[in-house]
């Protein structure tokens, strides 16, 4: 019996073999078929509930199934389960335009759709309405038959393509090591980072020690190490994943997605693929995301030069460094922070133990939402150090079940992400309660030590966590609408807001302990936190815009007489580019974000994010960060209700008022703040 194709609840992870999937694909895809036949049979009219509400239902097994497969695909893959995903990509992708250019089907929404008014229709089903529409149309319902196969054929071509490009990038970091052999190498490595490397090697049989481009072990490299020629060589390979001429290059592969993405905006009826996404988000159109990113560039980049020049200064005075490289910005960096604050990592990592951080950011969700977090042994897991939790609230009513998956391994993607095994929903009288997961890279622990994370660490673990809250706390009835079904530039909120709380005492109080003495953190280490909260946040908002800027570069143009992706990608940088260019390395055949991932046209949601995070934030520290009315219309009007309505509604209705832009710049130490 195949357990994907018996009904379950948790994921059935121990009884999954890979040989499943496939055949649990093709007869998931066939039971869905059949459930749309049944809705375009209907002799009855099309209603709300027989056709939208139907549509809304249909496919459950097979979300399920894609849901365990591609979270597996990012967090324990195999060369098998990527064959697979190669396979079954373009079935999904086929699947996916059978529906919206069945014009059957699209009859019977658009009929609904034309009597929307008078349906008396809530809030939420109007909304699922328009997006069931606008999902037909937006994908070719009102296209000719040509121009629906050419379609066809973009979305399988692109399919494809995105999951190359991943891949590429994970086998880039994979075969990736530096072998050191020689303890000198390490200076200016904390033990604990030594350690750790010399773990790594020990893992794979060798002497000494090993580097490798995953992020705990690349990151601390990068900031600790002396010998400014292993950190280029680190940098350099970093840097040129996916560049280098070989069988993982990547370079084609961007542009024959950017390509096919234009075309296919075209074929839509849309200037770029950028005018095309953003029509569903709240900037609405690339002429405001440049205004936005331009408008913050403004701001930001004289703060930027001068940071900079203090940097080149304090390198050339400190070592003699004539002219600064993307390998000394985090090394001078850190030793600058360290000369101005006295506050480095190593200083902090002591108090942030990752068991004390788990249940510190509980604790948190507990005085502000009134969660209860009960680990278990009895969910299964796909790795054996995967955590499994079951949330509650106060009243012990069953919230969510919750995965956390926290240290890098070979067959899992790098960086942090927030993910869904089974949405909430309502369904015939029952509140279907959600399964989340939270998946990070911290340092494992040593023989001699916990694992002990950086304060950036800290920040991600609360950032991935907020996008759990915004899942476990979904309250809606259609799951297409639930938890992070949002506007792609309003999913950051819950995330980046939640990262504000590691910077306040009252916060800090509830986790930061000394993991051998168990002494709470200092007070003044929490106000150095808070002191070097804008270091350099002139250089570090640069960073964030020129990565947005080069998204809509690609996205925002017509690419097709793009065809070098170095010179493109130059040129895209040049209004925000300090340091020396590298012609070894580029960026964009590694911007997993863009081209694998969803944020296409979006990056700048970062920073559109970051704006309303500070002006929410704004609104805890006006009547204190653990306030229950707050946080409870926080949860009332943006955790709970996914994309039921317009987010910028929801906004105004949780803050009383549109964001300010201001907050953000404020915060930053950007512009000094209004009295």
């Amino acid at each position: 019996m195949n357990p994907l194709l018996t009904p379950f609840d948790t994921a059935p992870f121990t009884k999954i073999k890979n040989e499943h999937f496939k055949p649990a694909f093709l007869q998931a895809i066939d039971d869905a078929k059949a459930e749309i036949d049944a809705i375009t049979a209907n002799e009855e009219a099309p209603t709300f509930e027989n056709t939208i509400e139907a549509l809304e239902f249909a496919g459950q097994q097979l979300d399920r199934i894609s849901s365990v497969f591609f979270n597996l695909n990012s967090a324990e893959t195999n060369e098998e389960i990527q064959k697979i995903a190669q396979e079954v990509s373009p079935l999904l992708s086929e699947f996916s335009n059978d529906i919206t250019l069945n014009e059957a089907l699209f009859e019977r929404i658009k009929s609904v759709y034309e009597q929307k008014d008078n349906l008396n229709l809530s809030v939420e089903q109007d909304t699922l309405l328009d997006k069931k529409y606008k999902s037909f149309s937006r994908n070719g319902a009102n296209l000719p038959p040509d121009k629906k196969k050419r379609l066809r054929e973009i979305d399988s071509e692109l399919s494809k393509l995105k999951l190359k490009f991943g891949e590429n990038v994970l086998a880039e970091t994979n075969k990736f090591e530096m072998h050191l052999t020689d303890e000198k190498d390490l200076e200016g490595l904390p033990e604990g980072e030594k350690e750790a490397a010399s773990a790594l090697a020990h893992a794979k049989n060798k002497e000494g020690w090993l580097v490798t481009l995953d992020y705990p072990s690349y990151i601390p490299f990068m900031k600790y190490a002396k010998d400014r020629n292993l950190r280029k060589k680190l940098s350099l390979a970093f840097g040129s994943k996916g560049f280098h001429g070989d069988k993982f290059d990547n370079q084609e592969h961007v542009l024959n997605i950017a390509n096919l993405r234009f075309e296919r905006a075209q074929l839509l009826g849309f200037k770029t693929h950028a005018h095309y996404v953003l029509e569903e988000r709240m900037a609405e159109t690339p002429e405001k995301v440049h205004d936005f990113l331009n408008e913050l560039l403004e701001k930001a980049k004289p703060a930027a030069k001068r940071e900079f020049e203090q940097l080149e200064n304090f390198a050339k005075e400190l070592d003699g460094v004539e002219c600064l490289q993307k390998w000394d910005s985090s090394y001078y960096s850190e030793k600058l922070k360290q000369k101005l604050f006295d506050l480095d990592d190593e200083k902090l990592k002591p108090y942030f133990k990752l068991e004390n951080v788990i249940s510190g950011v509980f604790k948190v969700a507990e005085k502000l939402f009134g969660l209860q977090f009960e680990e278990v042994d009895d969910i299964e897991k796909y790795h054996e150090e995967v955590k499994t939790y079951r949330v509650y609230d106060t009243d012990k009513k069953f919230i969510s079940i919750f995965y956390a998956d926290f240290h890098p391994r070979k067959g899992k993607r790098g960086g942090a992400w927030m993910t869904s095994y089974k949405p909430q929903y309502r369904l015939n009288g029952a509140n279907v309660r959600p399964h989340i997961s939270n998946v990070c890279n911290f340092t494992r622990s040593t023989p001699s030590k916990p694992s002990l994370l950086t304060f950036n660490e800290v920040t991600t673990l609360f950032h991935e966590f907020g996008h759990g809250l915004h899942g476990m706390l979904a309250d809606t009835t259609y799951p297409s609408l639930s938890g992070t079904s949002v506007y792609w530039d309003f999913v950051e909120l819950p995330s980046q807001i939640m990262e504000n709380w590691c910077y306040e005492k009252e916060a800090l109080e509830l986790f930061a302990t000394h993991y051998e003495t168990g002494e709470p953190i200092p007070m003044k280490l929490v106000q150095k936190i808070k002191e070097s909260a804008t270091f350099q946040e002139g250089l570090q908002t640069l960073r964030q815009l020129s990565f947005g800027l080069l998204d809509m570069s690609w996205h925002g143009i017509d690419p097709s007489g793009i065809e070098n992706v170095k010179a493109h990608e130059t040129e895209a940088f040049k209004g925000t580019q300090l340091y020396p260019d590298t012609p070894e390395t580029c960026m964009s055949t590694a911007f997993s974000h863009i081209f694998q991932g969803g944020y296409s046209s979006g990056y700048y949601s970062y920073k559109w994010a970051e704006v309303l995070d500070a002006d929410a934030f704004a609104y805890f520290k006006e009547k204190g960060i653990f306030d229950r009315d707050i946080a409870l219309k926080f949860k009332e009007n943006i955790l709970s209700k996914g994309g039921t309505e317009n987010p910028m509604v929801l906004y105004k209705r949780f803050r009383g008022a549109e964001p300010r832009v201001e907050a953000l710049l404020e915060r930053a130490g950007l512009i000094k703040k209004a009295s």
